[in-house]
């Protein structure tokens, strides 16, 4: 659990495109096996600590003749942003993959050394 001390609390929001293989004949639609998918995600303002950082899918397409799978994650969250990671695998094919993110944390305060 996260405790906030700080006198201001941050939420931040944004929408990612993680995966837009479809058009291109990329490899989440074409491809076999493990895929992976990084995107950084730089947040508008600091936080004064790595905020809390959660995923929701908001838009899935995929095709509907093979198995769908799917791993969303938000790894190496600093207090400036986070890396988005999406992975399949098998034969899983993902055209597009739209993620929403929130990450809520204590903002930083005037008496703070900022680096």
């Amino acid at each position: 659990m996260l405790r906030f001390t700080a006198s201001e609390l941050g939420i931040s929001q944004g929408i990612v495109q993680i995966v837009s293989d479809f058009d291109t004949q990329g490899p989440f639609w074409t491809g076999q096996g493990e895929r992976e998918s990084r995107q950084r995600v730089e947040f508008p303002d600091r936080f004064h600590i790595p905020p809390s950082v959660q995923l929701g899918v908001v838009m899935w397409d995929s095709d509907g003749a093979a198995n769908q799978r799917g791993d969303i994650a938000a790894e190496n969250i600093t207090s400036r942003g986070f890396e988005l990671v999406f992975k399949t695998w098998g034969d899983s094919r993902i055209g597009r993959l739209r993620v929403q993110w929130t990450a809520i944390g204590p903002l930083p305060d005037d008496s703070d050394f900022i680096l």
